[in-house]
């Protein structure tokens, strides 16, 4: 059966309208040439949530920005943030590794870095400035939590298969943001001392966190390139991605209904 023609223009214009946009944005932080990606849909008007997206120890590569581009779907204004500046993206862990330890040397520099991102989607005239949230990836996990501890006025913060940086005797009863920490139970990175510690120190903090681990998941379990790297704990995992991107859904569902 044929559609009515004037059916079927419909849906091709709505097509059209509901579309991804993205807009690279060059930035500074500290003398550093910074470029960010930040990406919603035309078809919602309005100013919307903002989720601020961290890239894996890799650099803002393809992957980040994919992320970002499903957030724009779910009906948010993304913005993914560009931590280690001047293009650096390597898929060499040794170069990665220097990277995120050239940032992560210093707590209130990382901090003032990851800043400077959540500046661009406050700035892009998009995003609701109080419906915030924080998303990362392996260092960028880390960095979200690290930007709840330090007092960043966001209402969520989600890590994924991240580094677990346990929060500090200070930041006890001034920790804003609830935390969603998604956990791959076999990834080797994190012992399991270090994921006690974590908790430990978050019950200590007061803080409202949730940790949801997936038996079998390894280091970079969300990431359908993570075996690319060559490293033995990378793995991709379909189920604990696809649960964890839900379980994110759910969450952001409930703070920035409130």
């Amino acid at each position: 059966m044929r559609k009515p023609l004037c059916l079927s223009l419909l849906l091709a214009v709505t097509a059209v309208q509901a579309e991804v946009q993205t807009k690279t944005i060059a930035y500074e932080d500290d003398g550093a040439k910074l470029t960010g990606h930040l990406y919603w849909d035309d078809a919602v008007s309005g100013k919307r949530p903002g989720v601020l997206v961290i890239h894996e120890w890799w650099g803002l590569n393809d992957y980040a920005k994919k992320r970002a581009h499903l957030l724009a779907e779910l009906g948010y204004v993304a913005f993914a943030a560009d931590m280690y500046g001047d293009g650096k993206v390597t898929d060499q862990p040794s170069q990665a590794k220097e990277w995120m330890q050239e940032i992560t040397v210093d707590p209130e520099s990382w901090l003032q870095r990851a800043a400077a991102g959540l500046a661009q989607l406050k700035g892009s005239d998009l995003a609701d400035p109080d419906r915030l949230a924080a998303i990362g990836y392996c260092f960028g996990g880390g960095t979200v939590m690290q930007m709840a501890y330090g007092g960043t006025d966001l209402d969520g913060v989600v890590s994924f298969h991240g580094s677990l940086p346990a929060a500090p005797a200070e930041a006890a009863g001034k920790i804003r943001p609830k935390m969603l920490v998604a956990h791959g139970q076999a990834d080797s990175f994190v012992a399991p001392e270090v994921v006690a510690h974590f908790k430990d120190k978050l019950e200590a903090a007061r803080a409202n966190w949730e940790m949801d681990i997936y038996g079998g998941a390894r280091h970079g379990f969300t990431n359908p390139d993570a075996a690319a790297f060559g490293m033995e704990n990378l793995s991709y995992n379909a189920q604990a991605d696809a649960r964890s991107w839900q379980r994110m859904q759910a969450f952001f569902n409930e703070i920035f209904a409130e």
